[in-house]
This record gives C-alpha cells, structure tokens and sequence, in this order.
C-alpha cells in the first residue's frame, strides 16, 4: 500500500506523497465529506484543493462521487478532502466505491492521500467519530470504516486553532476507555505507508 495520510491539508510534508507518484500524477480529486454545504462554499473549497494540488506539479481532477465512478485506471492517485466522515461513508456506499477503493489501495494501483475525514474512512469502524462530526447529517449511518487501516486514526490531537481539537480529545478519551487501537496526528503531520514502511512525518 501507497498513502500519504495527513491530520489537516498537505500537512507539512506533501513531497513525501508526490515521490510516491509519476511525474505530473494524475490526481482524482474526492470532496463529498463537504457535501452538505452550501453549493458556492462547496465550489470554492474545491478550488482551493485544486490549487493546492497544482502547486505540487500534479493534474488534479474533480470526481464527484454523485455522478458515479470513474475508471480509476486514468489516475496515479487519490485526494480525498476532509469534512464530514459520515456524509463521506455515504457517497462512497452509494457510488459503490467502498468495495472498489480498498482493493486499488492493497494491489497499488492508486496511491491514497488525504486528510481528516478522507484518513479517518480508511479504520476498520467510524464508532466514536460521532462526537467530533454530525452522525445527523445523514439518513442512514454506516459505522463501518473501509478497514484499510487496522487503527482509528486521529487527526488535529494537539493543534491549537483547529475547531474540531477539543472535540477530538474526547473521540481520543472514549478510544482509551474501550480499548480500541488509534494513532494520533497533529496538524502538519501525516502518517506515510509505502509497503511495509511506515512513518509519521
């Protein structure tokens, strides 16, 4: 497996997940965790993430899982943008790229890359997550993560101005009561996996 998972945007250390794609990648670009936003901040966000991406040298595309799946054979990698992880478990689910995407992760075909919500899908359940994101915000909710990672992940720990770090220290406190395996990231790290190698940068 190939992933670049950072706590919040680039992280710090975005060339990390470039080296691990071809020259000028090809960049599937998934923001349905904003879904619920209004349509002109949605767009706008979009297009800071666009912008992001280009100033690495990668060729980033919208796929806005709504409309379908694409044929991810066209892309080096994915991006998965942050917001809500249960209204991102949905479009996955309904797109169909839950049963897809942990495959294309394992087999390498596609080099994953995140942040927030777009690392927390990948634990094996989303159980707790509800305390830093509105459960609500869906009609049906899917508790089970794509189980891609073998741990919770836990972004923004210890990142002051980040909204959602007070929040997050409870998702970390209900963790340690029930003994549920995480790792934990501050803002401007990211944990990278290319094979067997892993490490938080």
């Amino acid at each position: 497996m190939k992933l670049y998972l950072s706590s919040f945007r680039l992280g710090d250390h975005p060339e990390r997940w470039v080296a691990m794609l071809p020259a000028r990648g090809r960049i599937a670009v998934i923001c349905n965790a904003i879904d619920t936003e209004e349509p002109i901040l949605r767009e706008e966000k979009v297009r800071a993430e666009h912008r992001w991406l280009v100033e690495l040298g990668l060729r980033p595309t919208e796929v806005d899982l709504r409309n379908g799946l694409p044929d991810f054979q066209e892309f080096d990698g994915l991006w998965v943008r942050g917001g809500n992880v249960f209204v991102l478990r949905e479009a996955m689910a309904r797109s169909g790229l839950d049963q897809l995407l942990p495959d294309l992760i394992r087999s390498e075909q596609i080099v994953y890359a995140g942040y927030s919500a777009g690392c927390c899908v990948l634990a094996p359940s989303l159980r707790g997550l509800e305390l830093c994101d509105d459960a609500s915000a869906v009609d049906d909710v899917l508790w089970d993560g794509l189980g891609v990672l073998d741990e919770a992940f836990v972004p923004h720990v210890n990142s002051p101005g980040h909204p959602e770090t007070e929040l997050i220290e409870q998702v970390r406190e209900l963790y340690d009561r029930t003994a549920v395996p995480y790792v934990t990231l501050r803002d401007g790290q990211a944990l990278v996996i290319d094979g067997s190698s892993r490490e938080l940068v």
